[in-house]
């Protein structure tokens, strides 16, 4: 029934056959051989990502609107961070790293740049902006503030590997950018890991409704230290300890630049830019009023 029925199970049949056929494409045809056989394994995979929109949150709420949004920014991300994450664990060296960079760099940032207007469109199908704050109770909206969270690091790792880089590149012929890429794909990885759970969290259409349901998220019970009821509105007023781990967060930031700058264990990089996204939460957390 829900295969036949619902329309992600129509969606996840598409994807099962597509894959297949992508699968056994990719076996007996060398893409090397032909430019034909490139572009249609692209097809294939276009058709996979049009599944992914068909079969998602905002495409069940708004079918086209949703369907649209939701596949141009995901078609954005897989663009740039496919790229991304075949080079920095696939590159044999780093001796074009130059010329990859020209070209890289633009596509990148026109794809951040589509993601972002794409996400906004996005969020707005599942949740109201102006409940945006409100939806941090749920686990849904403590999943996403998360999510959000985690591209401050990813945009100063992609700052790093795309400015900082293309300097010391050229004062430097052995120095290897590719663990800095690597690093900035782990970053992505968070993303898309919590990405994943979103995926299997219910949307909070209703605030009010989807807290009297399924009640507070343990995440924010576990911090938020003030009193919630269930028609509570957020507010956000920085106050002095709010400040202070805002400070903290620049700070975290600031080291993480300082560590490729001054060559640092690119775990201690890491590590400060995790800390940077715990910090800033932190903040957001006790600034609710």
């Amino acid at each position: 029934m829900v295969l036949f029925t619902f329309e992600v199970g129509k969606s996840w049949i598409f994807t099962y056959l597509i894959s297949n056929v992508l699968f056994i494409y990719i076996i007996w045809f060398d893409y090397r051989k032909k430019t034909l056989y490139a572009f249609i394994g692209l097809g294939l995979t276009i058709l996979l990502t049009l599944a992914l929109g068909w079969s998602s949150h905002a495409s069940s709420i708004q079918e086209w609107k949703g369907f649209v949004s939701h596949t141009i920014h995901f078609l954005a991300v897989t663009s740039w961070v496919g790229i991304l994450i075949v080079v920095s664990w696939a590159s044999k060296n780093y001796s074009n790293w130059k010329n990859f960079l020209k070209w890289f760099t633009p596509v990148a940032v026109f794809c951040f740049i589509i993601t972002v207007v794409s996400g906004l469109l996005l969020l707005n199908v599942v949740i109201d902006y102006k409940d945006y704050t409100n939806s941090w109770m749920l686990p849904y909206g403590q999943s996403l503030l998360i999510k959000h969270l985690l591209i401050i690091p990813l945009i100063v790792y992609a700052f790093i590997n795309s400015i900082l880089i293309r300097k010391r590149i050229k004062n430097d012929d052995y120095f290897n950018p590719i663990p800095w890429v690597k690093v900035e794909s782990l970053i992505i990885f968070l993303i898309f890991s919590v990405t994943g759970v979103l995926g299997q969290q219910e949307p909070p259409h209703d605030i009010q409704q989807t807290l009297t349901a399924s009640g507070l998220s343990k995440l924010f019970d576990l911090f938020y230290q003030g009193h919630i009821v269930h028609d509570s509105q957020l507010v956000i007023y920085l106050g002095i300890n709010s400040l202070l781990l805002l400070a903290l967060t620049l700070c975290f930031i600031g080291l993480t630049i300082t560590a490729y700058m001054k060559k640092a264990p690119i775990l201690f990089g890491f590590t400060m830019s995790i800390f940077s996204v715990m910090s800033l939460y932190l903040s957001l957390i006790t600034a609710i009023q």
